[in-house]
C-alpha cells in the first residue's frame, strides 16, 4: 500500500518505520516546508500533524478520493465539516483521539466502569493526564474521550482543567519531558478509591494502531472509529 504521511514529526517518523516494516511504501512526507505533490499517488493518508494543519491535510486527501486516518487532536470544532466533506466525496475517514490498541481497550474498560459506578454517588470521579512538553493541546484528546464516555454514563455535565463545578469532571493536566502519555481515571470516596490507568512506554503503540487502521480502511467508504477497526 502507498501511504502519504501528512505530518512528519516524531510520530510521523515512527509511523514511517512501522509502515515500511509492514511492506508499505511512503509516497509523501508532508511538512510545512513542502507541498501536497505526491498525495494523488497514495492509497491512504495518515495525518499526525498539528491542529492548525489537520483540516487542510484531511480535506486535501478526501478531495482526491484518498482514505484518511487522522490522529491529530485539537481541531474537532471543525469535525462536522470534515464529516460532511467525506460524505459528499463518498470517501473514507477514521479519526481517533488515540490509536494505541491498549488505549482503545482502556476506553472500553472506562465506559464499563462508568456504568458500574452510575448509582454510587459517594464516589467522585477525577482524571489525570501526563504528556510530553511538546504536546500542543490540553487536555489531551484521549482525556476528553475518556471524560465524554464517563459523562454519557453518569450525571456529570462536563469536564474542566481548573475551577471545576460540582457537575464537572476535573482533569489534572501535566506536561513532563519525555512522557509519551499516561491517563488515570480515579473514583474516590471517604472509604476507598478505585483507579484504572494506562501508561504508554513509547510512541510505537500509537503508530502501529494508525497503520493498522489505514490497512483496514483501504477499499471502504464511510466514517469509522477504532472500535470498528478492532471489532469492539
Amino acid at each position: 500500500m502507498k501511504i502519504a504521511l501528512l505530518g512528519y514529526g516524531k510520530m510521523g517518523k515512527v509511523i514511517e518505520r512501522i509502515a515500511l516494516e509492514r511492506g508499505h511504501e511512503i509516497v509523501l512526507k508532508k511538512t510545512s516546508a513542502n507541498s501536497f505533490d505526491g498525495l494523488e499517488n497514495a492509497d491512504a493518508a495518515i495525518d499526525f500533524s498539528i491542529p492548525d494543519a489537520a483540516v487542510e491535510n484531511i480535506s486535501q486527501a478526501l478531495n482526491l478520493g484518498i482514505p484518511v486516518v487522522s490522529g491529530t487532536t485539537g481541531w474537532l470544532e471543525q469535525y462536522h465539516n470534515i464529516a460532511k466533506l467525506c460524505e459528499e466525496k463518498n470517501g473514507a475517514f477514521i479519526y481517533g483521539s488515540n490509536f494505541s490498541l491498549g488505549v482503545n481497550i482502556f476506553f472500553e474498560l472506562n465506559g464499563h466502569l462508568a456504568k458500574m459506578m452510575r448509582t454510587l454517588n459517594q464516589y467522585k470521579v477525577s482524571m489525570e493526564e501526563i504528556h510530553h512538553t511538546q504536546k500542543l493541546d490540553a487536555p489531551s484528546g484521549t482525556a476528553i474521550s475518556l471524560a465524554k464516555d464517563i459523562i454519557a454514563e453518569s450525571d456529570y455535565a462536563g469536564w474542566a482543567i481548573e475551577n471545576p463545578k460540582p457537575e464537572d469532571i476535573f482533569i489534572d493536566v501535566k506536561r513532563i519531558e519525555n512522557v509519551p502519555g499516561t491517563h488515570v481515571v480515579t473514583y474516590d470516596s471517604e472509604i476507598d478509591s478505585i483507579e484504572i490507568k494506562h501508561t504508554a512506554h513509547n510512541r510505537e503503540g500509537f503508530a502501529l494502531g494508525a497503520v493498522i487502521a489505514a490497512e483496514w480502511l483501504a477499499g471502504k467508504t464511510g466514517i469509522y472509529t477504532m472500535k470498528d477497526v478492532l471489532g469492539l
